[in-house]
This record gives structure tokens, C-alpha cells and sequence, in this order.
């Protein structure tokens, strides 16, 4: 049951189908709603369940996230009109029953790789989705082959939702291939640094041979390298093998400028000071 406090009853200030649907929705650790869901419960018709929300959010009690889509608003905070809560079952919510994972900066967040927390709420899907701005945050959505979709695991994100996200290793490699998505290479790299400990080199190498891209290859060969991974002669080589004679951008979010390093076919445009001062801090 959903507990009273002094500053709101809910019980004795909403209505009886009011108060049965937002008491189920805490029971079922439902934060986040659709019509639908308020259907099922009430068991009223669709025009009498859109009335009800309609008068929750007038009543700050819920808010609207998009059309068809809302999320209760802590008892708690009173009568709060523009309450997100976590963004990230908000961004569950808006790829809707497509399979998904949160990626790139916001997962590297959630796994303690950056320094300060992203401005944006990076979301991988099997569909495309248009960007869109709920209450002033950013959701931004990147779409994938279903043969890519692996690397997946389930974060508990409050005490009641869980999402799914890039695993640590499955984050770099993400990062290597989209470098933009996470503020550049060199926030990449400070990432892996940051969680090295807890990398597995070899699920990094194979994760960048299933994803086939040979800009990935290239970039982690180097990253490993430079920070001096504890991994073998048989995973570098695997690596390696991949290599074609062309030449890829270290970071492509920077001007194509800088020395040509033969080993992993790379023009180095990061300054290599910048790089090495990762491991220093």
C-alpha cells in the first residue's frame, strides 16, 4: 500500500478511481503509464480513463511525457507539473516494445566511467526514433542491426525500474565506433582507463571483431597498447589480422591532421600528450 504522509493524503484527496490507480501503479512499481495501463486497471472505458489522467496531471499529481505516455510524481514532492524522475525508464519508455539499450556516454555514466555527468540520454534500438526533449533533457536514439544487439546487461536503476544497458566492454567498443557520442576519443579512453581493472581484454577483442568495423579494430588495437592491457599475443594478433592497408581517423570528430602510425593504420589527430596525461591522473 502507498503510505500518507503529513503533507499529502492522497487517499482522502483523490477520487476512489483515482487513488485505485495510482496506488496499483506503486504496487507494480509502475511509475511510468500509458492509457492503456489506466484502462486495465480502472476498468473504465478509453474516453473515461483519459479523463482521469487528464485530471492527474492538471492536479500535478502526474506528468505528461509525450502523447499516450506519463509517469506519476513522487508523494513526496507535492504537486509538482514537470517531474522527468531517472531519465533512463523514461528512455525505456519512449522506444516503446522495440528492444533497446541505453549506450555510449549515458552508459558510461551508469558504469562510473566519466567525470561529469552527459547533458544528452543516449539510447540504442532496433527502430529509428526521432530525437526528442522531454522537460528540458535530451533523448537521442541510435539505431542498430539486431545482430548487433548483444554485449546487453540488466541495471537496476532505481529500487523499482530497471533498464538495460551496454555492458563495460560492449561501452568502449560502442565509443570507438561513435566517438562523437561520447564527447571524443579521448573521453573513451578515459573511460577504459577509469574501469580497467575491471575490462576484460578479451571480450573487448571480440566484441570488436563481431561488430566488424575496421575503424573499431584499428582504435582499440592502439588503446590497448597505450595503456598497456594486460592481453595476449594471440588477441593482438586476432586484431591485426583485420588490418587492410588504408589508413582511419584516431578520433574523426577532430581535423585530419597529425603523424601516421604503420602499426594499427592510423593517423594519430589527438594530441599524444593529451592522451598520456590520462594515465597520469
Amino acid at each position: 500500500m502507498v503510505k500518507s504522509n503529513s503533507n499529502y493524503d492522497f487517499q482522502k484527496t483523490l477520487g476512489p478511481q483515482s487513488a485505485r490507480l495510482v496506488t496499483a501503479l506503486h504496487e507494480r512499481g509502475r511509475t511510468i503509464f500509458t492509457h492503456a495501463d489506466a484502462e486495465t486497471i480502472t476498468g473504465l472505458r478509453a474516453a473515461s480513463a483519459r479523463n482521469l489522467i487528464t485530471g492527474l496531471v492538471n492536479r500535478g499529481l502526474a506528468t505528461r511525457l509525450k502523447p499516450g505516455l506519463f509517469i506519476l510524481v513522487p508523494f513526496e514532492l507535492g504537486r509538482e507539473r514537470e517531474y522527468l524522475g531517472n531519465p533512463y525508464p523514461v528512455a525505456r519508455a519512449l522506444v516503446g516494445t522495440h528492444d533497446y539499450y541505453i549506450s555510449h556516454a549515458s552508459a558510461m555514466e551508469i558504469h562510473q566511467m566519466v567525470t561529469q555527468p552527459p547533458l544528452v540520454v543516449f539510447t540504442t534500438a532496433l527502430k529509428a526514433i526521432r530525437p526528442r526533449t522531454v522537460i528540458g533533457t535530451e533523448f537521442r536514439f541510435v539505431r542498430c542491426k539486431r545482430s548487433d544487439l548483444f554485449g546487453v546487461v540488466d541495471h537496476w536503476v532505481t529500487k523499482t525500474e530497471r533498464i538495460r544497458v551496454s555492458d563495460p566492454e560492449r561501452t568502449v567498443i560502442d565509443g570507438l565506433k561513435q566517438p562523437e557520442l561520447c564527447g571524443g576519443i579521448s573521453e573513451v579512453a578515459k573511460g577504459y582507463w577509469m574501469r580497467r581493472d575491471a575490462m576484460d581484454p578479451g571480450k573487448l577483442v571480440d566484441y570488436a571483431l563481431r561488430i566488424d568495423v575496421g575503424a573499431v579494430v584499428r582504435r582499440l588495437g592502439f588503446l590497448l597498447e597505450l595503456f598497456e592491457a594486460a592481453w595476449s599475443e594471440r588477441e593482438r594478433q586476432r586484431l591485426r589480422a583485420r588490418l587492410t592497408s588504408s589508413y582511419m581517423l584516431l578520433d574523426p570528430t577532430l581535423p585530419a591532421v597529425g603523424a601516421y602510425q604503420a602499426r594499427w593504420r592510423l593517423r594519430i589527430n589527438v594530441d599524444p600528450v593529451e592522451l598520456h596525461s590520462i594515465v597520469r591522473t
